[in-house]
């Protein structure tokens, strides 16, 4: 006997247990990967979205500010 005493009888009887083991310990370690990479595309995905919500608010200032500039104008030739 190996002097174990724990464990009782064949060692080939744990095996596939500490291979499921090591198996599911991976298979986290590469969600946790997963994940990390689905955060930093997030951050990114984030920026570019925050960049073209401020030109789509600077496109619509701009249309109010000609909209504007033309009215001003047609009032002020109205008047003489």
């Amino acid at each position: 006997m190996s002097g174990d005493g724990a464990r009782s009888g064949s060692r080939y009887l744990y095996a596939p247990f500490e291979v499921a083991n090591a198996r599911i310990d991976a298979n986290e370690r590469v969600l946790q990967e997963r994940w990390a990479a689905l955060e930093y595309r997030l951050g990114l995905i984030e920026a570019s979205q925050e960049r073209v919500e401020r030109r789509l608010w600077l496109a619509v200032y701009g249309v109010v500010a000609v909209v504007l500039s033309q009215g001003v104008t047609s009032l002020l030739a109205v008047v003489p």
